[in-house]
């Protein structure tokens, strides 16, 4: 998604956005790429960025490094211009987006590190624990994989 227009602010250039954000000019280009920052083109047909894309990397790295999808980040950032400065209404409305799905990752990691002495939920009836669990191997009609960890609720 690049625009062939210029702005009144700074521009900077693919290697001084990597080098101010701390990810390489390949991240950059990915991030371009999947829509998530946009670049304008100078006479030279170069890539130039307005200096708000280094808050939206900073964004998307803070979100990554917790662990949110690549795919849920567009989600949310894709709401907004790429080109507009991000502020903190929008970082606040991002945030409350990404609370839920962490909410729910914590909960799936707290009852692997739980559980994981005894059972991993796979349904594999290999581990003593697993008849008690999971008598006749009823987890496994329903599909292949860690049954008891993906459970919507906190019994069994």
């Amino acid at each position: 998604m690049t625009k062939h227009k210029m702005c009144s602010e700074r521009e900077l250039s693919v290697g001084e956005v990597a080098a101010r954000s701390g990810v390489a000019v390949s991240a950059v280009h990915f991030y371009e790429a999947k829509g998530l920052i946009v670049s304008i083109r100078n006479a030279g047909n170069q890539r130039r960025y307005a200096p708000s894309v280094l808050r939206y990397i900073a964004i998307i790295k803070v979100a990554q490094r917790v662990g949110i999808p690549l795919g849920e980040i567009e989600r949310v950032l894709g709401r907004y211009q790429p080109e507009a400065k991000a502020g903190k209404a929008q970082w606040s409305r991002a945030a409350a987006k990404w609370r839920e799905s962490l909410d729910e990752r914590i909960q799936k990691l707290q009852r692997l590190r739980d559980e994981l002495n005894s059972c991993i939920g796979c349904g594999c009836l290999s581990l003593r624990d697993c008849p008690l669990r999971n008598p006749d191997d009823v987890l496994g009609a329903q599909g292949s994989g860690a049954r008891i960890l993906e459970r919507a609720d906190d019994g069994v």
